[in-house]
């Protein structure tokens, strides 16, 4: 089971980005998955928008800290059996025992911003088949990352994804499904994993106008641009 995913949200400079993009996919991460404890890797390609940035600024709170990094552009996870696996060694340690060229490649990441989680709860959705190869990510990611805006609301934020948010993705068409995510490493302490087989169903299918859910969303405070929402370019989509 894969209870432990370490999560990279960055960006690129357009000059060279096609470069890093084949040593990413081709050298880098087949390498990775050879490590001892990685199950699967997924390099996402973020949906980056005026409308939808505009969306998320209008009825979401976002954190202010000028030390959050805030790249997203794309989004970089691993997956493994414990989030254990990416302390030992940590990501710098394992950055530092890379050759000076994979050092210099990963340098290219912009405003990274990355987390260790694991996985508190998940829901299997109608499309969980989509997952592939093996248990990895399908191929519409969205990612929303946050923490509580005061320490009395987190028992009823975690009240509502146990009663009320995991339960409404799982049966939605389109929903491959979703994880519950709590950090042992990274700015956001929570984080909603969703799992969609086409972008039209990770957009049409979370809507929810209840007051509780307004309540509980107008109580957190997202990372910078959460939720992110993206396709997975690595591995290709089996079937396109």
């Amino acid at each position: 089971m894969d209870r432990g995913i370490r999560a990279t949200w960055y960006d690129l400079e357009a000059d060279g980005k096609n470069e890093y993009l084949s040593w990413l996919h081709q050298v880098h991460l087949p390498e990775m998955l050879a490590r001892p404890g990685y199950l699967w890797a997924a390099h996402v390609e973020n949906v980056v928008s005026s409308e939808r940035e505009a969306r998320n600024q209008t009825r979401l709170a976002h954190v202010t800290d000028p030390s959050v990094p805030t790249g997203f552009q794309y989004l970089l996870l691993y997956g493994a059996p414990s989030p254990h696996v990416f302390v030992d060694p940590t990501p710098s340690e394992l950055r530092a025992g890379l050759s000076g060229e994979d050092q210099k490649m990963l340098g290219r990441q912009l405003r990274a911003r990355s987390c260790i989680f694991v996985e508190a709860d998940r829901v299997e959705g109608p499309d969980g088949g989509r997952r592939g190869p093996g248990v990895t990510p399908g191929p519409i990611i969205q990612f929303g990352t946050f923490n509580i805006n005061a320490l009395e609301n987190e028992a009823e934020m975690s009240a509502w994804y146990a009663r009320s948010r995991l339960p409404l993705v799982k049966p939605q068409p389109g929903s491959v499904g979703a994880r519950k995510l709590v950090s042992i490493d990274g700015w956001a302490k929570h984080a909603i994993l969703c799992e969609f087989s086409s972008l039209k169903a990770a957009e049409t299918n979370l809507a929810d106008p209840s007051d509780w859910t307004r309540r509980v969303v107008g109580n957190l405070i997202h990372a910078p641009h959460s939720p992110t929402l993206g396709v997975r370019i690595w591995p290709p989509v089996q079937g396109g």
